[in-house]
């Protein structure tokens, strides 16, 4: 599934094209990636064409793109979309080579007048996008990462009623670590499920999830409350620094399923230590990372350096 530096990519991406661009059309191709939008097809449809992307903002693994609607009664909306476990957002000039499993064309033109079509490509359909209502953040603060766009603009300080139950991810220059590692004191399960916790912070799943507690030294089951604040305070450094990393390699690509923008994979795979290493020697001890089957998935460690204790 992508993570942060996934969809930080393709935010990136996909901002210089589509922030104040006009949507000119919208085609339909498998109405099952609107099924986190009530209204179905045509009520998406209605609201979208004519309407103005405003910004693309990303809070953890959500995108959404405020609105300037065609509707005077239609205000505070967003159209939403997450990846879900193989979603790709496309950015196509038109008569590109057609993409394979495309479910969703949106046609717009740029603000210089330039068209382009986003296409939502989604293999197995876990992904989705919506129209959803722009609610205020429960802490009057930026509702997610725009690099700057929109600021001082009506929906800075609002997010997707369908995020807003999500905390903030550790590259939000609102990320508050002390609060963060104060939670961590109240749970007694295994830190790698912590982390992966959308109530607890955002956009960490199960690549950067390992990554950061090699680089600690903490096993994946070790509860997160015997942690000490400063082993909390340096995971969540090592958390900062990788995602930093990760996003600056285009994100981490294993198979076909991440692309960027451009349809490119990511290149941060080959900086990983434990992720995907089963059996190859820690590059701190030389013992074989171990892979632990783990919620469904796997969990990969120096089962020296990273003892339960």
């Amino acid at each position: 599934m992508p993570e942060l530096p996934e969809v930080e990519t393709v935010r990136a991406g996909l901002a210089p094209a589509l922030t104040n661009a006009t949507i000119t059309a919208i085609d339909i191709l498998d109405v099952r990636s609107l099924k986190r939008h009530p209204g179905g097809p045509d009520d998406f449809k209605a609201t979208l064409i004519g309407s103005k992307i405003l910004g693309v903002v990303r809070r953890g693994k959500f995108l959404w793109y405020p609105l300037e609607t065609t509707k005077n009664s239609e205000q505070n909306l967003a159209l939403v979309g997450h990846l879900g476990m193989s979603g790709q957002m496309l950015l196509r000039t038109p008569g590109f080579t057609e993409d394979k499993l495309t479910r969703v064309v949106i046609h717009v033109r740029s603000l210089d007048g330039s068209p382009y079509e986003f296409r939502f490509v989604d293999q197995r359909l876990f992904g989705s996008l919506a129209i959803d209502r722009l609610v205020p953040t429960d802490d009057g603060k930026p509702g997610g990462f725009s690099a700057g766009v929109g600021e001082g603009q009506w929906w800075q300080n609002l997010i997707p009623e369908q995020a807003a139950h999500i905390r903030r991810d550790p590259l939000d220059e609102n990320f508050d670590v002390q609060q963060v590692t104060a939670k961590f004191k109240k749970k007694n399960s295994g830190i790698k499920r912590v982390l992966l916790d959308q109530q607890t912070l955002s956009g960490i799943g199960n690549i950067y999830a390992d990554e950061a507690l090699w680089r600690a030294k903490l096993h994946y089951d070790q509860p997160a409350a015997t942690l000490t604040p400063a082993k909390s305070s340096e995971l969540l450094a090592h958390v900062h620094e990788i995602l930093t990393d990760a996003v600056a390699e285009g994100g981490t690509s294993f198979d076909e399923q991440y692309k960027n923008v451009n349809g490119e994979s990511g290149y941060f795979a080959v900086s990983l230590n434990a992720y995907g290493m089963t059996g190859n020697p820690c590059k701190r001890c030389g013992t074989p990372i171990r892979r632990d089957s783990w919620m469904n998935r796997g969990s990969h460690f120096c089962p020296k350096c990273q003892k339960l204790r």
